[in-house]
Parts: C-alpha cells; structure tokens; sequence
C-alpha cells in the first residue's frame, strides 16, 4: 500500500489537496471521482514516515485514534444528546491539538447546515470511503448511534487482528535480528582471527574451512554492496507494487503460495465479509456494499474478484455463484453466503463467515509463530555448528601437518 498526494477540486469549485493510502494512482482517480470531485493529479510519495508529515503534522489519524472517537460518539449519541453537542464535548476531550482541530471543523460543517456524512467527506483522505457510507447510511435509517457503534466494533475487530499478527511476529523477528549479528559477528571477526594460523602452517585445507573463510571475506569488505543489494531490492518491489499490471501478479503468485495463499484469502475473506456485512445491516444495498468492499480488500486479485461478482449480481447472479467464479474464496464461505441468500439473512451470514475466518486466521497465526521459533533456533544451531566445525576440521588438518 502506497502514499498517494491529491489535488482535486470539490462540487462547490473549490481547490483542495491530501493523502490516500492506496494501491495505485488510478484506485486514488477513482475514489476521488465517487466522491463527486474531479481529480487534478495524483503522485506516489511513498509510505511510512516521511519528513514532511514531521514538519507540518500528520493530518489523518490512526485507526486507533478513529475508533476511539467513533466509540465516544456512538455513547453519548445514545444517551441522548444532539450531534453538535456531542462533537462540542469529543473536541474538549481531545487528546491532542490535532484531533481537536479536526473535530472542531467537522462540528462547524454540522452547525452550518451539513450531515456528518458530508463533514466527514470533506475531511479528505482522514476517513474511508467505507467509514462514510456507513455513517450515510446510519442518517438515512434514523439509527447513528447504533450505526457507529457497529463501526467501533469493526475497526476494533479490524485492529485486534492486525495487533495479533505484529504481536505474534516480535520475538520471531528479534530471534532473526539476534541470529543475523550472532553469524556476523562470527564471520567476520572470529573466523578470521584463525586466518593466520592456517597460512603460517600451509597445507590444504578442508573444503567446508574454505567456503566459510571465504563468506566472512565478503562479508567484511563488501558490507557495503550487500545493503546496496537490499535497498535496491526493497526500491524495485516497491516500484513493482505501485503499478497495477505487477502488483496483479504479485498479488495472484502471493495466492498460489502454498500455505501463505491460504492464510492470505482467509483474510481477505474476513475483510470482505465483515464490510459487506455491516454495510447490509446498516441498509446498503449490496451492489453499493460489494463496490465499497472492492476497495478495503489488499489483495487486487480479490478485490477484481469482488468487482466482477458485483457486475453479476447487478444482472441477477447470487453473490455466492458471482464469488465462485474464479475459485479464489474458500469454499466454506462460499457455502455459508449461498444459506445466507437462501434464508434471507445474508447480513448475519456474512458476520459470521467474518467471525469464523477471523478466528481461522489468529489460530493458524499462532501456530504458525509457534513453529517458527523452534525451527529458527534449530537453524541458528545449525549454521553455527557448520562454522565450528569447519574451525576443528581445519585444526585436525594442522595436526596432521605436524604429526
């Protein structure tokens, strides 16, 4: 997922700019134009941290900070107070200047005259396009409060998810970090201190010795064209993953992963059940809910998946038969959905195949990373083993020299 810069101009003639995390430059186009603008231009400006979110301020917020506020509303909506109100009292209770601000001018839009749907609308790139349907939706049904309760409860089961993933990878990743400098280390300042030894004794030494002293040379003078390799590396899947031909076949070799494949459209699956699904209880109807839930989806592959089953649906197709097409989505969900349409309860189907993917994936995670580090320690064990006994290989030739 990239960082994309905007400028557009709004219905009202007015010129604006921001930030769009997407995929790619025409997926930003698009969003842009639903949204009833007309899109200026569009760049790539890359992803992550970058200097100039550090000298003016991030003006989006985090998905954290997202739910909270949409929690807090959903509360004191349901006890009863109005929304300007509300907004007045989130704003006080801010946690810092750039929340406050934001939810300042969101109450001023709502003063004036417009629905929260189009005061967050026009908070450009800081709420999904999915967050403000439902909250259109919600006004549309007379029922906000609820509405954005369910929506708390999506991005909190949206980040618990992703927590659990980042959780799970910790000590796998310090394991592999402290394994890297451990052999590092190894290579290229104790192997070489044997390098002497061997030379003043002569004679041939073992194969295994040699291969060894040979990784720790290159490793201690050409470090430096080993990180440029990686860099350069990093740079072209980057680049490969901002055009929309090379990130659709990334994206289908990354689904016939054995394993990695399964893991990745159980997820998608989720994603792609629990949108659509809170979508329909809120009153979406389910062409608009397919096309919002194209756009959560990470993986292009599924995502034109989605878009291709929601131009069958529109012709009559049931979303299960339009989904199978392509034989991407899991079976069992699939199935799931088709009783869903048969008994009308599509909605509460579709939650619960998010449910039943959700624990899937935190299940297969957890086992996964409870593998992983037995077997990363076992290879750890392995590569120093070979060092040392290419060293004591290389000593019991020395002896036989002398001997």
């Amino acid at each position: 997922m990239a960082v994309f810069e905007y400028k557009a101009v709004s219905p009202a003639g007015e010129t604006f700019t921001g930030e769009m995390d997407a995929p790619s430059k025409d997926l930003v186009i698009a969003q842009l134009q639903e949204s009833g603008n007309i899109p200026v231009s569009a760049r790539e400006v890359g992803s992550g941290f970058r200097l100039t979110n550090l000298l003016r301020g991030r003006s989006g917020l985090t998905q954290r900070e997202i739910g909270d506020l949409t929690q807090q509303l959903a509360t004191l909506l349901g006890a009863g107070l109005p929304l300007d109100r509300s907004l007045g009292i989130l704003a006080e209770l801010a946690e810092n200047d750039r929340i406050q601000r934001l939810v300042e001018k969101i109450r001023n839009r709502v003063r004036e005259g417009g629905s929260l749907s189009e005061a967050l609308e026009e908070r450009h790139g800081v709420f999904s396009r999915f967050y403000i349907n439902m909250v259109r939706a919600g006004e549309i049904g007379g029922s906000l409060d609820q509405t954005l309760s369910r929506m708390a409860e999506y991005l909190e089961r949206s980040k618990e998810l992703k927590d659990n993933v980042v959780s799970a990878m910790i000590y796998p990743a310090l394991l592999v970090v402290l394994a890297i400098a451990s052999l590092i280390l190894l290579m290229v300042y104790v192997i070489p201190q044997f390098a002497p030894m061997f030379e003043e004794f002569g004679g041939e030494l073992p194969t295994l010795t040699v291969v060894v002293m040979a990784v720790g040379d290159a490793l201690q003078n050409y470090w430096w064209m080993m990180i440029a390799a990686v860099v350069v590396a990093v740079l072209w899947f980057r680049s490969q993953m901002a055009r929309p031909g090379s990130r659709r076949r990334w994206d289908a070799r990354f689904l016939r992963l054995k394993g990695a494949g399964d893991i990745i459209a159980r997820m998608e699956t989720a994603r792609l059940a629990r949108t659509t699904g809170t979508l329909l209880v809120n009153g979406v109807p389910l062409l608009s809910a397919l096309s919002i839930a194209k756009n959560v989806m990470t993986n292009t592959v599924l995502g034109d998946d989605v878009a291709e089953a929601a131009k069958q649906v529109k012709t009559g197709t049931p979303m299960a038969q339009a989904l199978s097409a392509n034989g991407n989505f899991p079976r069992l969900a699939l199935q799931m959905v088709n009783v869903g349409e048969e008994t009308g309860k599509l909605d509460e189907m579709l939650l619960k195949v998010a449910d039943t993917y959700d624990r899937e994936v935190r299940v297969t995670i957890d086992r996964l990373m409870a593998m992983l580090v037995p077997a990363l320690t076992l290879g750890l064990a392995v590569v120093i083993g070979v060092i040392v006994m290419s060293v004591l290989m290389a000593i019991l030739s020395i002896n036989e020299l002398i001997a």
